[in-house]
């Protein structure tokens, strides 16, 4: 029973590292166990920095990860307060020279003025280690990826980059415009680090799950936006001719544009009220279009629902999974597809496809024209 459960875990941990090989293309130096030095060691370092649950030295590299992004985005937060700003103060004098029976009287006057305030100098250098950290690790992301060219293209990749560049950018315009003697702050570029919170989903599943949800009802969502949008221009039109249908000098619908915001207002069931009709038919448009509102968003709720509890039942799923086979698939590597129902010969059709490449082929012979040398190659990885 022993031997049987070490050679359980050896075909385990024989089949994670030749999907590793598979990943960045390593397989026929895998099967052959010429895995280079370099070669063993690019997958450790992607997965310290890309697979948080991957080791215990990863989760601590995702949680300082996690507490530069948090620090980061409070920093920004907290620069706006009044409390956390220094004001620029200019102090001028002046001198004026008062006539009065003859006798000359000198008046000096002090004044202030602050034109703008600055935040405290401390944020600068909290951004400062923030985002030198950040460009460490897209430093070695980029190093040690599988491929660059899926890596450059990626959201969060592309995300990174404007941020910290950003920073960069917005903080050298700032010595340039300071030794030139210029007002105009550039602190608008700020708000692109606000963008780096997206990164969380990159260490938190419950974040893909649902951005893959999005993604899996996207065309659910794609049919209530024209939905919405076709009723909103409809009921726009109906309450402006509305309120112009009897005598009204409170009207507030002057236009249809600004009978699009009220429509847009009160189909999301906000209704901040800043405009109402006043007329007995423009009421009756107003309640149907409510009403209208209530349905339309209610429809698609169903299907994004189930979606969401599918991609949630996987990832649960697979955290009941030994830790060894929980990199086979992940959540947020399902695609939409597979949530749909399929057809009979779909199904077999993807099953097999999924057989021929998702295992090594049984009649593999290594370069000595023996059988694939697996053990040799898993330990070069271990190691």
């Amino acid at each position: 029973m022993c031997a049987w459960n070490r050679q359980n875990m050896m075909l385990r941990c024989e089949f994670r590292y030749w999907e590793i090989a598979k990943k960045f293309g390593w397989e026929d130096d895998f099967h052959s166990g010429s895995l280079s030095q370099w070669q063993r060691l690019k997958p450790r370092v992607w997965s310290l920095f890309d697979e948080p649950y991957s080791s215990k030295y990863a989760r601590a590299i995702s949680c300082i990860s996690v507490a530069f992004i948090l620090v980061s985005t409070c920093s920004f937060i907290l620069k706006t307060d009044p409390s956390f700003q220094i004001p620029d103060i200019d102090v001028f004098y002046s001198l004026r020279v008062v006539d009065e029976n003859g006798f000359k009287n000198y008046h000096k006057t002090i004044g202030t003025d602050k034109p703008v305030t600055s935040p405290h100098p401390n944020f600068f250098y909290v951004d400062l280690i923030c985002n030198i950290w950040f460009t460490f690790e897209l430093f070695i992301r980029s190093i040690f990826c599988p491929s660059f060219h899926k890596f450059v293209r990626s959201p969060l990749t592309i995300i990174d980059v404007v941020s910290t560049g950003a920073f960069f950018f917005e903080s050298l315009l700032h010595a340039i415009l300071i030794q030139t003697g210029s007002q105009v702050t550039l602190d608008f570029l700020s708000m692109i680090c606000v963008l780096r919170l997206f990164k969380l989903t990159q260490h938190f599943s419950g974040l893909k799950i649902l951005i893959q949800t999005f993604k899996a009802s996207a065309q659910e969502l794609s049919l209530l936006v024209f939905f919405v949008v076709l009723a909103i221009v409809i009921f726009a039109a109906l309450v402006y001719y509305a309120e112009r249908s009897q005598l009204n000098k409170d009207n507030q619908f002057t236009s249809i544009p600004l009978g699009l915001w009220w429509s847009l207002v009160t189909i999301s069931t906000v209704g901040f009220g800043d405009m109402v009709p006043k007329t007995y038919l423009g009421m009756l448009v107003g309640s149907l279009c409510a009403l209208m509102g209530v349905l339309t968003i209610a429809l698609p709720v169903p299907v994004i629902v189930s979606n969401f509890s599918n991609l949630y039942s996987h990832s649960q799923a697979r955290g009941k999974l030994p830790k060894k086979r929980r990199r086979v698939l992940q959540a947020h590597e399902v695609k939409p597809m597979h949530l749909g129902v399929k057809s009979h010969h779909g199904k077999h059709r993807k099953k097999s496809s999924s057989a021929t490449f998702n295992q090594p082929p049984a009649n593999f012979k290594n370069a000595n024209g023996g059988p694939p040398n697996h053990d040799n190659s898993a330990a070069k990885l271990m190691a």
